[in-house]
This record gives C-alpha cells, sequence and structure tokens, in this order.
C-alpha cells in the first residue's frame, strides 16, 4: 500500500472519530454496555461478537421493525459496507461488501445464509440474476441478522469473497407464547404478521409463523398502458420450524419455510435521450412529451400491457446434532428448496411511438426491449440441494478448539427458462410471434433498401450446478492471552449448460416496393449465436475449476475487554459460464483475492459505557469477474436486446477502513456508530473484442485506474436513541433518529465517457443524505400491545439507485428511482411468556 493510500486511510479515520456513527452492533433497546454480551455465530459456534477477530454488524428484529426492513436493500441503505443492486426489484437484489460486486451473469461475492444453508439458486440461463439472496419474507421472527466482512470461504464454503449474510432465526422454546402485529402506512401500506410457539411435551416444541404485505407502487406508470404504478409489494411468508430431543444428546431441528411474490416489478425511468444516436429521437420524443405533461420524479412510462414478477420458493432444511461426547460434537444439515420466477418486464422505460406518416401509416407502439417468459415456461426454475456434515471439538484441555467438515450441493433445472423478448419492434401477441417490424420500413423510406431492424430474442436453456467441499479450521490458545487460528477449505465447481437463441425477424407493415399492407408474420428464423449449429440453435457448454482457500489468524486479548487481530485469507469465486453470449465470452475463470486485515475490539466501563471497533483491509485481486457491455452490433442483420456479461479484469485492489462504535453516556441514551473508507481501483484490465460475426459490439469498457461500481467511497451512520425515564407501569417509550449519508458511486463506465453530452455525468448515483426515525411504546400503560411509529427518508430525498449504461448504442439513459418518504404505524399484542 502506497503512501497516498495509508495517508487516505488516516484522514477517513479521523473523520469517522470526530462524528460517524452507524447501527453496526444496535440491538434494538440494547444500551452500550450491554452490547459486549451480543451472541453471534460467524464462525458457526456461538461467541460474543466482542470475541470474534471478523468485522461484522449485527441487528435483531426489534431492529429491523424499527428501521422497516423488509428486504436486501432495506438493509443494505443503512449497513456500512453492504450495497444492494436492485435493478431488476428489490426481490431479486443482490449484495456486495467492500466493492466485491456481483454483476449480471456472474455467481454471488457475498453468500446469503438461512439457518446455515445458503440461499437457493435460480439460474436464469445468465440473462438476469434470479436466486442467491434473500427473497420476499426473509426478514421476519428472526434471532439477528449478521453481516460478515471479508472473504469467508473456509467455513461458508462457495462464492464468498466479499462477506456472508447470515439470517438467524427464532427457534422454538418450550414456552407457550407468540404475537400478533398489524401495520398501516402510506402507500395504502398493509402488513399482518402472527407467530405462535407451543412447547409439545417435555421434548418437543413448535414455531409457527406467518408475514404478510402489501403495498401500492412509487412509480406512477403515465403511459396509460398496464397498471397504474410499478415498484408494488405483494408477498406472504410461511414459516413452521420444530425441534425435538430425540435422546438427552441427540436433539433435530426442522425448518420449513415459503414465500409467494406477485407485484408488477420495477423499471427505469427515462431521464436523457441523444436523437442523434440509436432510438435516441424517440428517446427525446418521450421525454418532450413527459415535460409537456408535467410528469414529476416518480412519474415514469413504459408500454407493456401485463408486467409482472412472480417469485415462489420453499425451502426445508434439517439439522441433527449429537453430542458424541464432551468435547467432540456431530452434525448434519441437510436441505432441499426449489424456486420458480416470472418476470415480465419493460425494463428501460420506454414508451416509443412512431410518427403516423398521413393515410399510409399511422403511428405504431415499438418497445425497445423487455423480458418475457418463453411460451409455456419460466424465466427461472431450479432446485437445490445441500448435505454437510460437520464434527466439532476440543482438545489440550480445551487449548485447542476446531471442526472439520464436507459440503456437497447439486442445483439442477426443473425445466427450461428463458425468456422471449422483443427488441425494436412493434407487436400484438409476443407468445404469439405476431409482430411488425416499423422501424425496418421506416428505413427503408430513408434508404431505399429494406432491411430487419426489429426482431424476437429466444433465449432458453438448462443450468445444472455442482459443488463439492472438504474444511477444517482449528484455534489454539497459547499462554499469554495469544491465539491462532488457520483453516483450509478445498472446493470442486462443475457447471453444465444448454443455451438455444433464435432470433424471428418479421415482415413490415407495408410492402416496401408496393406498400400494400403484410400481415404481422415471421419471415425469417436465425440463430443469435454464430457459433451455434444452424439446424437447432443450441450450443452445450460445461466448465470445472477447483481451488483452496485458507484462513491464517492471530488475535491478541491484552485485556479482558479488548481484542486486537491481524489475519490472511485466500478468497475464491468459482469460474462459470455466460451461455447468452457469443464466443469468445462464454467461458470466465475463477476469481481469486487474498485478503489482509487488522483489527481492534475494545469495551470499556465506568462513567460511560461503550464499545469502540476498528478494521483495515487490503484486498488484492487476480482474474476479478467484472461485467462489460454488450450492444447490438450495427453491422448485423440481427438485432439483439442490449446486455451484460461478465470478464476477468487482469488485477484489482481495494482497501479501507471500518469503524463502528456505541456509548450510553447516561442511562436510557444511547449513541451508536459506523463508518467505511472505501477505494478502489481496476490496476490491470485486457483489451477486449468481439469477432466480426458476433451480433455484438462491446460497450462502457473499464480502463485501468477506474474504480468499481458500487463502492461509495464514504459511507456513514449516526443514530441515537433515548428512553424516556416512566414508570414502569406505563411501559418503556423511546424515541430513535439515524442519519444515513452516502458517497456518489459509480454505476456504469459508459455514461461519462461521452463529454459534452446529456449522459455525461449519469454514470455516478449522486450521493444521498437520509433521514430515518421512530417512536416505540412497549408495554403500553403496562398491557400486553406494543405500538411503534416509524418513518423513513423523511425529507423526501429523490435519488436514483441504478443507471444501466445504455446511452453509447441505444441513445438514450434510464435510471432505477430510490423510496420516498415511507412512513406507518405498527400495532403488536403479545401473549404467553
Amino acid at each position: 500500500m502506497n503512501r497516498v493510500a495509508v495517508r487516505k486511510i488516516l484522514r477517513g479515520s479521523s473523520l469517522a472519530v470526530l462524528g460517524a456513527v452507524s447501527p453496526a452492533y444496535a440491538q434494538g433497546e440494547a444500551g452500550a454496555g450491554e452490547l459486549e454480551n451480543i451472541i453471534v455465530t460467524a464462525r458457526r459456534v456461538e461467541e460474543r461478537v466482542q470475541d470474534v477477530p471478523i468485522s461484522i454488524t449485527v441487528f435483531n428484529q426489534q431492529q429491523l421493525t424499527k428501521q422497516n426492513v423488509v428486504n436486501s436493500s432495506d438493509l443494505a441503505a443503512f449497513t456500512p459496507s453492504l450495497s444492494a443492486n436492485s435493478n431488476f426489484g428489490n426481490e431479486n437484489s443482490s449484495f456486495a461488501i467492500r466493492g466485491f460486486v456481483q454483476d449480471l451473469g456472474t455467481l454471488p461475492s457475498v453468500g446469503v445464509y438461512f439457518a446455515d444453508v445458503v440461499a437457493p439458486r435460480g439460474s436464469s440461463n445468465g440473462s438476469f440474476p434470479v436466486g442467491d439472496g434473500a427473497g420476499p419474507g426473509s426478514f421476519f421472527d428472526l434471532q439477528n441478522v449478521q453481516v460478515l466482512k471479508g472473504p469467508q470461504g473456509t467455513l461458508f464454503g462457495r462464492n464468498t469473497t466479499g462477506g456472508a449474510v447470515l439470517l438467524v432465526p427464532q427457534r422454538p422454546t418450550h414456552e407457550l407464547g407468540g404475537y400478533v402485529q398489524a401495520s398501516a402506512g402510506n402507500l395504502d401500506m398493509q402488513r399482518l404478521q402472527g407467530v405462535v410457539n407451543a412447547p409439545l411435551g417435555d421434548k418437543a416444541a413448535l414455531r409457527l409463523g406467518i408475514d404478510q404485505q402489501t403495498r401500492d407502487g412509487y412509480v406512477e406508470n403515465t403511459s396509460g398502458i398496464g397498471p397504474d404504478d410499478f415498484g408494488d409489494v405483494d408477498y406472504t411468508a410461511y414459516r413452521a420450524s420444530l425441534t425435538v430431543e430425540l435422546t438427552p444428546d441427540l436433539e433435530n431441528y426442522a425448518i420449513f419455510s415459503r414465500s409467494d411474490s406477485r407485484t408488477n416489478g420495477v423499471f427505469g425511468k427515462l431521464v436523457a435521450a441523444d436523437a442523434a444516436v440509436g432510438l435516441g429521437f424517440f428517446g427525446a420524443q418521450q421525454l418532450a412529451d413527459q415535460e409537456a405533461d408535467g410528469d414529476g420524479f416518480y412519474d415514469a412510462r413504459q408500454d407493456l400491457a401485463n408486467p409482472l414478477s412472480d417469485l415462489q420458493q420453499w425451502q426445508l432444511i434439517n439439522t441433527t446434532t449429537w453430542q458424541v461426547h464432551e468435547d467432540l460434537t456431530f452434525k448434519n444439515i441437510i436441505s432441499y428448496a426449489e424456486l420458480t420466477q416470472d418476470l415480465r418486464s419493460a425494463m428501460f422505460g420506454t414508451a416509443f411511438v412512431t410518427p403516423a406518416l398521413g393515410a399510409l401509416l399511422p403511428s405504431y407502439r415499438v418497445g425497445f426491449a423487455s423480458i418475457q417468459p418463453i411460451p409455456g415456461g419460466h424465466t427461472g426454475d431450479q432446485s437445490t440441494f445441500t448435505e454437510e456434515m460437520r464434527l466439532d471439538g476440543a482438545g489440550f484441555d480445551n487449548a485447542l478448539t476446531w471442526q472439520t467438515g464436507a459440503y456437497v450441493e447439486r442445483s439442477e433445472p426443473l425445466s427450461a427458462v428463458g425468456s422471449q423478448s422483443p427488441v425494436a419492434i412493434s407487436c400484438t401477441d409476443v407468445a404469439a410471434l405476431e409482430c411488425t417490424d416499423v422501424l425496418g420500413f421506416l428505413g427503408s423510406l430513408a434508404t431505399g433498401t429494406y432491411a430487419p431492424a426489429g426482431a424476437i430474442n429466444y433465449t432458453s436453456g438448462k443450468t445444472e450446478f455442482n459443488n463439492v467441499g472438504l474444511y477444517a479450521q482449528g484455534t489454539y490458545q497459547f499462554s499469554g492471552n495469544l491465539a491462532l487460528t488457520a483453516g483450509l477449505r478445498y472446493t470442486w465447481d462443475r457447471q453444465e449448460s444448454t443455451s438455444t437463441k433464435r432470433a424471428y425477424q418479421f415482415n413490415p407493415p407495408l410492402d416496401p416496393v408496393t406498400f400494400a399492407p403484410l400481415p404481422p408474420e415471421v419471415t425469417a428464423v436465425r440463430c443469435a449465436n454464430p457459433d451455434a449449429p444452424t439446424d437447432s440453435c443450441t450450443l452445450d457448454f460445461e466448465q470445472e475449476t477447483d481451488e483452496p482457500t485458507w484462513l491464517i489468524g492471530l488475535d491478541y486479548t491484552p485485556a479482558d475487554d479488548m481484542l486486537l487481530y491481524a489475519k490472511y485469507a485466500r478468497g475464491y469465486r468459482a469460474g462459470t459460464i455466460a451461455s447468452d453470449l457469443s464466443a469468445p465470452f462464454n467461458y470466465i475463470r475463477p476469481e481469486r483475492v487474498d485478503a489482509y486485515e487488522i483489527g481492534s475490539k475494545f469495551t470499556f466501563h465506568g462513567t460511560f459505557n461503550g464499545i469502540f471497533n476498528a478494521a483495515v483491509f487490503f484486498n488484492d485481486f487476480e482474474n476479478q469477474q467484472l461485467q462489460l457491455g454488450f450492444n447490438d452490433n450495427p453491422a448485423d442483420d440481427i438485432a439483439v436486446a442490449p446486455t451484460a456479461g461478465p470478464v476477468n479484469a487482469g488485477a484489482s485492489e481495494i482497501y479501507g477502513v471500518e469503524l463502528e462504535a456505541a456509548i450510553t453516556p447516561f442511562e436510557g441514551f444511547t449513541i451508536e456508530a459506523g463508518y467505511t473508507y472505501l477505494n478502489t481501483e481496476i490496476t490491470e484490465m485486457p483489451v477486449f473484442t468481439v469477432p466480426p460475426s458476433s451480433p455484438y459490439v462491446i460497450t462502457g469498457k473499464q480502463q485501468e485506474g477506474d474504480e468499481l461500481a458500487l463502492s461509495p467511497e464514504h459511507k456513514y451512520t449516526i443514530s441515537a436513541r433515548y428512553t424516556l425515564p416512566l414508570d414502569e407501569s406505563m411501559g418503556e417509550v423511546t424515541l430513535g433518529v439515524m442519519f444515513i449519508h452516502t458517497d456518489e458511486q459509480l454505476s456504469n463506465y459508459v455514461d461519462d465517457g461521452l463529454i459534452g453530452s446529456d449522459f455525461e455525468g449519469l454514470s455516478y448515483l449522486p450521493e444521498t443524505d437520509i433521514v430515518n426515525a421512530n417512536l416505540s411504546w412497549d408495554s403500553v400503560g403496562g398491557s400486553a400491545f406494543d405500538l411503534l411509529v416509524f418513518g423513513t427518508n423523511l425529507t423526501d430525498e429523490e435519488y436514483f439507485t441504478f443507471v444501466p449504461g445504455l446511452a453509447e448504442g441505444a441513445g438514450f439513459e434510464t435510471a432505477q428511482l430510490g423510496l420516498p418518504r415511507m412512513y406507518g404505524v405498527q400495532l403488536r399484542y403479545r401473549f404467553g411468556n
């Protein structure tokens, strides 16, 4: 690390100490003095958070509820070092930690685990993300959520180069009790929750829960086509868990969960256009119409009559724990899950209309590009089976604690999945292939020669994943409060994929010579991938990768309330297949990272109680998997939708600082703090080219010296909470407020390269300052009722959450919109214990 880098880190550290704060260790109403006793499972055993040599952010259910967290994007909004890409909707968000992003077509860089089991996959054949995350209904009835930062590959397995997010559900207890909860808010938000816990004799306990929420969308559709609003919420989640003590030394813990979400989805709002490029003429026309109609920030237009984002998933997890003897425990974790997605989305917020040509030709609606399922199929349909056997033990008078295990994962397609998507063409029935090539005809009037301009892209396939891992990790406690931790994992990955890609071309509305009307029929079927055989347009792909990952760490406790640690870890993200693209971009090699971190955790008591934790990290990447943009090749006679796919960058570096603090200056008042400084840079980037026969051209090339996407340099939160000094018979009234600052962050590598255009500046998402607040009254008047009033984004800040980078080829740009001010009230009734 050079001298400039060190100075930046120190400057960021000074800023954080002076005033940056976060909910990093905010456990509901716990004061700073109690935070040290929070129990986490970051190393797959229960430990106090202040004793774990890992940078961790922890939230319990009360904290999540008061901040109105219902999806992954909500969690990322107020967690330092954590970002979310919600380009395909909040139910399909992917996480990024410390700049480790998951781009389109890549495997996750952040593993999401529920009850020690990785989130189910949902392969969509590389076209768009689904699965591998925390779906709708994941954030209710939890013990806590733990965000682990940095590679976790030794104990958690596949694809955790950036870290892991652990969702720990509430376990059944041997006490009868539960709650019923109702919430209401703006945008007609309605949410109902219910949980009941019951003992079943002396040896078993059952816990049942349901969470159901509906809410109108916050993006108003002003096109007059399709639903009135987008970005809505409509899900129901169920959970049932059962613990059985089979013998004093043998316990079985089973969890069944299911969620069903059906919404209108999301799409980007048109925000800029260049009439001289691509379809920018139509984009400029739409922008003029939006301005003339007085469209506001949350007004947008799209052209699908029946958009849909439907996500269904269920998972069964069974954990058997056998206490073999005092120093040896055997645990078996087996799971099976299924995930099905149907996505029908205009995606890019266009409602283009061609000009009428008098009596010759009426105006037509022409879609730019949309996602629609293949006829009779889904956009995602995958099963995931996992099996893990683990031994935990201790030796040398408990100086050595260790764990070792074997892991197997198999994810298979339940059916062929994909999309049948119109591109720059006017369709009355996409599934029936009833479309008209209006743009091709208009082009023939200008050039005198007809050439097809639009098409329907048909992409379908199946993807199978197989993963095997063997691992061991141990910690040896030397005398003098010094401990050494070492771990090793070896992982084998295999991915097989079959892909069929066709382009359907259609008649123009009129014969280009005679101007006689023509029916909306298919005129040609072409293979959209030039490498595929022309009879089937189908290609088969297979790739195997294997890598060791490891961890070596030292931690030192000079006092009971202080932990110092240093560690070095190797992270690995499996290679993958981009079957949606043409050669030479089909195979992506494994990504490796060498991660170095030093940190401290300090708990203090006395006049003030509190904690202060710090971590400095440096990550050195090799073959990092980054996203490259692909636009339609104008020299090719097949129209394809713009897409993106992963490539291996030569190298990149990430370094930064994380600070977390909490203090209780007097009884009832707690201030919590967190800050992240992040510096990312691509240090080597190969030059990529496409063969002349490719239907794509490359756009938005990263260059050496560029930063990584979704990696704000500074992010911090400041929160304060005060509990009124009321008599216990009145209940407990607490007021909380939180301020969240996020620096500007890169969203795409295209727009800022178009210097002097209206697109310049759209590569970056502007900085945001968000204020949230809540007022809770627990045990109202000494009763079993709890009341909560909450609000998020109270200043109603308007901001973008993603800009894809379409401008270079499409001639226009769109942006996803962030949530407006949200507020609501919640009433809970508790019964039993």
